[in-house]
This record gives structure tokens, C-alpha cells and sequence, in this order.
């Protein structure tokens, strides 16, 4: 048997800045929390790629070795993505004002547009 000296590994998380403060993944468009929260709902690198076909599996899984390495700062990315969508929610929501009965307004909308006899009006 022979003996083989690896080097020690390293790794580096293709990840790129556009625009700042959102990480995208290798070469492609996708969010670098895409990936992580799907690796996170149980999928594996391969399915992950086959969701997204601009990925690279090789990027894919040096995100997810870079997670499981120190997932301290991915965590805290995630976090602050999760902060950022809610206080848009929010914002998004304030502007439009109560929704309360939303579906009932939808259905006396489409009723509306349809004339006695069943068709649709022009």
C-alpha cells in the first residue's frame, strides 16, 4: 500500500458581492440563502442543483463545506436576510393598508365582470 501525504485542504466559498450585501453563488444568480436554506430542509448538493441549473456542484458544495466548517457567519447572513424580508413585509404591508376581507373583494370583482347571461363582459 502506498502512502499518500495530502497537503492541508483548504477551501474557497465561491461567493460573490452583487449588489452589496447579497451573496450570490459561483458564477451564477443564485442567493447564497437558496442554497443554505435548502442544504438546511434536508436536500442534498446534487438536488440542489438540479433546482437551480446555473449552478456548478462543485460551488455547491464548497458552500455547504464552508457552512459546516464555521456556519457562525452564514448563520448570522441568514439572519440578517430573514431581518431584511420581514421589515419589507412590513413596509408592504402598512402601504396597503387592512386586507382583511381581501377574498371576498376578489370574488365581487370577477362576479362583477361576468353579465347576466354567463359571459364574461368586455
Amino acid at each position: 500500500m502506498t502512502r499518500m501525504d495530502f497537503e492541508p485542504l483548504t477551501v474557497s466559498v465561491p461567493l460573490r458581492e452583487e449588489p452589496a450585501g447579497v451573496f450570490r453563488v459561483g458564477q451564477s444568480r443564485v442567493l447564497l440563502e437558496l442554497v443554505l436554506r435548502a442544504f438546511k430542509n434536508g436536500a442534498t448538493p446534487e438536488s440542489i442543483v438540479l433546482s437551480y441549473d446555473t449552478l456548478n456542484l462543485v460551488d455547491v458544495y464548497a458552500v455547504i463545506t464552508g457552512y459546516l466548517l464555521n456556519p457562525t457567519p452564514f448563520d448570522e447572513y441568514l439572519r440578517q436576510c430573514d431581518e431584511a424580508a420581514s421589515l419589507t413585509r412590513r413596509k408592504i404591508e402598512a402601504s396597503q393598508g387592512p386586507q382583511t376581507n381581501l377574498r371576498e373583494i376578489l370574488l365581487a370583482r370577477a362576479r362583477a365582470k361576468v353579465s347576466p347571461r354567463g359571459q364574461a363582459s368586455h
